[in-house]
């Protein structure tokens, strides 16, 4: 199975980018892993909510392939433990999934067609971050998730 991130918009600031850096490299050591970038967009202050939400979401639909399976970045989508998160991967893993997709959305979230195709939707936390610092946080997740799943002692619980 390959893990992508789709993001829309750069990570601006370079201490969260070094941090990002770091977890992408460390879990490309358990599983192929993407981070892929969609750029912002233009003009925005002339766009109402729901036009950027649709152009976003156009650029997030030209990225899916057949047979991905797309999960939201969400706050109203389901909360995991570490373990539990784990878990969840390892059972894509085992049902032959090609490419398990996660999409973090602009600040307005997501367009009704990115909510029609995708899987589920996964929350963090009932708290609100800015979408640079959810980058971090999945890509940490993701590498704990493993360690979980290899036995490494990374996660203590």
């Amino acid at each position: 199975m390959k893990i992508k991130v789709l993001a829309i918009g750069k990570t601006d600031d370079k201490n969260l980018k070094q941090l990002i850096d770091a977890y992408e490299k460390r879990l490309k050591h358990y599983i192929r892993f993407e981070m892929e970038l969609i750029p912002d967009l233009k003009q925005v202050k002339n766009m109402s909510e729901r036009d950027q939400k649709e152009k976003e979401g156009e650029l997030i639909l030209k990225k899916v392939e057949p047979g991905d399976q797309l999960w939201l970045l969400d706050e109203k989508g389901e909360m995991f433990r570490s373990i539990d998160f784990s878990k969840f991967l390892q059972k894509k893993m085992n049902a032959g999934l090609k490419r398990f997709v996660l999409v973090i959305g602009g600040p307005y979230g997501f367009s009704d067609a990115v909510y029609r195709i995708a899987q589920g939707k996964i929350s963090l936390s009932k708290m609100t971050f800015s979408h640079q610092m959810i980058r971090l946080f999945v890509v940490e997740q993701l590498y704990r998730a493993f360690t979980i799943l290899k036995n490494e002692p990374y996660h203590h619980e």
